[in-house]
């Protein structure tokens, strides 16, 4: 996949529950980021996996396997590949593959590692064609060939590289070409946070933050965080604004609750755009199915806006469906705004027919 491939929808850094990270979240991520495993809340079979590669690669004085990690934003890459680093006693390079657009970008980095370090290269899958083949060599043999010159007279003058470890990152491991893939030693996939670890993150977050919160205020923010630690803490950065604001700092559940209703993150974790899709598709559709440029135009959205950020947390969340005829709602689409669905799309067991048969 190409550096600039369209289809990457670009983050809307309105979106309080968006996983792509804005500068706040970026300079918080630092202040509350663990420093080793021990720290990590949640992704347990990752971390076991992981610490086992890691204490075997310093019994034998070498450098860890190359690692590729893959899931949704947020929900810890980054934070684990400077985990390893820290745990192998390197330093690390982060970069990311959209700014290697050349061949020579990827050479120059490598070039300069020393050994043992830690080279994180985010968004992996979007590194240009001719840079992703000399990471070939690159992670299998440790060497680089730099062209020199042009033409018929082009020389490739071979460049030895201290052994380094690789760690990509990518929410699209399936558009890793496999050459690429079979490369690193180690992969895991992230996966979603459950509500009861995420309220580990909230506790976590909030003593480093020097707030007060009691279980039933974490309870009812992780509920509404959609799986993901970054949108835990950004959720709990805003109802912290609301709690020194409106009440005396303290963070309960109604204090919580009241606060998040102000940006408008309902109980599921749904926001503005995602209501407007379902309540477009309900109330205009009648539950459809309904085809993705009709229902963008409903909406008042870019096609790419509602499939690519709108639509999967709505799938994952089994209120809505897409199938060969359309977008189609669920019923717990309609419970969950209030609505009855219409008499006729009724089967005779009293569900929703998704279908129209």
């Amino acid at each position: 996949m190409n550096w600039d491939d369209p289809t990457d929808a670009a983050p809307d850094p309105e979106r309080l529950v968006g996983s792509a990270a804005d500068r706040e979240d970026q300079a918080v991520e630092a202040a509350l980021r663990p420093k080793d495993l021990g720290e990590f809340i949640g992704q347990e079979k990752v971390r076991v996996q992981l610490d086992l590669v890691l204490r075997a690669a310093r019994a034998r004085g070498a450098t860890a396997d190359h690692v590729l990690l893959s899931g949704a934003p947020g929900l810890g890459k980054t934070t684990l590949s400077m985990i390893i680093a820290a745990e192998m006693g390197a330093p690390i390079r982060i970069t990311s593959g959209p700014a290697i657009q050349h061949a020579g970008d990827l050479a120059a980095i490598l070039s300069s590692l020393q050994e043992g370090e830690v080279l994180f290269l985010d968004e992996i899958h979007r590194m240009s064609r001719p840079a992703e083949e000399m990471l070939y060599m690159a992670m299998e043999d440790f060497r680089v060939d730099v062209i020199v010159g042009k033409g018929p007279g082009a020389t490739a003058i071979p460049l030895e590289l201290p052994p380094f470890t690789l760690v990509g990152a990518t929410t699209r491991a399936g558009l890793l070409p496999p050459p690429l893939r079979d490369r690193f030693g180690f992969t895991a996939h992230m996966e979603f946070y459950e509500p009861a670890e995420l309220e580990r993150v909230i506790h976590r977050s909030a003593t480093l933050l020097d707030l007060e919160i009691d279980a039933e205020g974490a309870a009812e923010i992780a509920g509404r965080s959609r799986g993901t630690p970054r949108i835990a803490n950004r959720l709990l950065r805003r109802v912290r604004d609301y709690a020194q604001v409106k009440a005396d700092g303290h963070i309960t559940r109604d204090i919580a609750g009241a606060a998040l209703a102000v940006y408008e993150v309902d109980g599921r974790g749904l926001d503005r755009l995602d209501r407007a899709v379902l309540e477009a598709l309900l109330k205009l559709f009648g539950g459809g199915p309904v085809g993705l440029s009709t229902l963008s135009v409903a909406v008042g959205e870019e096609r790419e806006t509602v499939e690519e950020v709108a639509e999967p947390f709505l799938v994952r969340e089994g209120l809505l469906a897409r199938t060969p005829r359309g977008r189609v709602a669920t019923p717990a689409a309609w419970a969950h705004l209030g609505l009855t669905p219409p008499q006729e799309r009724t089967g005779a067991s009293g569900q929703q027919d998704l279908f129209g048969s």
